[in-house]
């Protein structure tokens, strides 16, 4: 299983950023994928969640309205879409997948939101 994110880096306060998760070695297309986030100095948090059909999303509270996930199956691919992005967006941002009792992460994004 591998999981690669890519589209982080620096953009002003309200400005807009999209993260890309490309994973391969599983069937993609079977299971729930996740974005967290892990602040500096702090710890990983569940962001958003997306069922395998794309049809069920969910959101922490912190995000709603600003971030939407999604997802290409043909493209065995996750995207987190973040608007309107605040100084404590700042993090960096892990694609996970939970595949019977393992649990997969990439390496991270890095995002910065700061004028």
């Amino acid at each position: 299983v591998q999981l690669v994110e890519s589209g982080g880096g620096l953009v002003q306060p309200g400005g807009s950023l999209r993260l890309s998760c490309a994973a391969s070695g599983f069937t993609f297309s079977g299971y729930r994928l996740r974005w967290y986030r892990q602040p500096p100095g702090k710890e990983r948090e569940l962001v958003a969640s997306i069922s395998s059909g794309g049809g069920s999303t969910n959101y922490a509270d912190s995000v709603k309205g600003r971030f939407t996930i999604s997802r290409d199956n043909a493209k065995n691919t996750v995207y987190l879409q973040m608007n309107s992005l605040k100084s404590e967006d700042t993090a960096v941002y892990y694609c996970n997948v939970q595949i019977i009792l393992q649990t997969y992460w990439g390496q991270g994004t890095r995002v910065t939101v700061s004028s």
